[in-house]
């Protein structure tokens, strides 16, 4: 058992249409939040291996051992799957990266692109003013440090990675939607838990990721009908509409 067995139930198995799962408001009210830190410098990494490891960071986090029930993440983390697994990404680089690292959080690394994943919280409100984050507070808002970061105003053009490689799982994401990096690093981890999830994972496998065209796209989402494919419905927040199919896993 891991904190993601309610995605399990939520999300697993054939589904058709665009209609995403019911998933009733936060019972407490409180909109939380997984900021995933890309790490953006000067000339930045390119946009696949960046994706690649947001996708492994978010799902890193999540089965980190201090995220299991005796742990002092699990708190935060069971009241953030619980409800609407949203995240926020930003972008960060030199010293503002650094001191990322100093926050509750899993960091990866895929061919020198970097992602960290941080311990969720609440979206509204600060931190006690230099105050140390608790990592046991599911109600702490989100820090300081994490909140002034920005995404906006930053993209990473299309790359070329080639053929995934054989043997891994794949996400795979909707060219014809034109998200940001940052939209799409927030997708690429939401597929990488609901894949983990529905196969009951309990280690983080090598995802690759993979943008791809309208004709594979179609093929994708009839596997997703079938339940051979996991696939990620947006709630529509940003760039897409509600019910939009934004990235599809299939196995290794």
């Amino acid at each position: 058992m891991t904190v993601l067995d309610p995605l399990a139930a939520r999300y697993a198995g054939p589904r058709t249409g665009s209609v995403p799962p019911e998933i009733p408001p936060e019972p407490d009210g409180i909109v939380r939040a997984m900021p995933v830190i890309l790490r953006l410098e000067r000339p930045p990494a390119a946009r696949t291996p960046v994706l690649e490891a947001a996708a492994r960071a978010a799902l890193a986090l999540c089965l980190d051992p201090r995220a299991e029930p005796d742990g002092e993440w699990h708190e935060a983390v069971a009241a953030w799957v619980g409800a609407r697994i949203r995240k926020i990404a930003r972008r960060a680089r030199g010293a503002h990266w650094a001191a990322v690292q100093e926050l509750p959080g899993v960091t990866v690394d895929v061919d020198g692109a970097q992602a960290r994943a941080l311990l969720p919280g609440p979206v509204d409100g600060d931190p006690a003013a230099g105050g140390a984050v608790d990592p046991r507070a599911a109600d702490r808002p989100l820090p300081k440090i994490a909140d002034r970061l920005q995404i906006g105003g930053t993209d990473l053009p299309d790359d070329a990675p080639g053929p995934p490689p054989s043997g891994v799982p794949v996400i795979w994401v909707n060219g014809a939607l034109g998200m940001t990096v940052g939209k799409a690093a927030a997708q690429v981890g939401h597929a990488s838990m609901l894949d983990a999830a529905a196969r009951g994972l309990d280690a983080v496998p090598p995802y690759a990721v993979r943008t791809v065209g309208a004709a594979r796209w179609a093929e994708l989402c009839r596997a997703a009908e079938h339940g051979e494919a996991v696939a990620v419905r947006d709630a529509g927040f940003t760039e897409v509409a509600p019910g939009t199919i934004t990235a599809i896993t299939t196995p290794g």
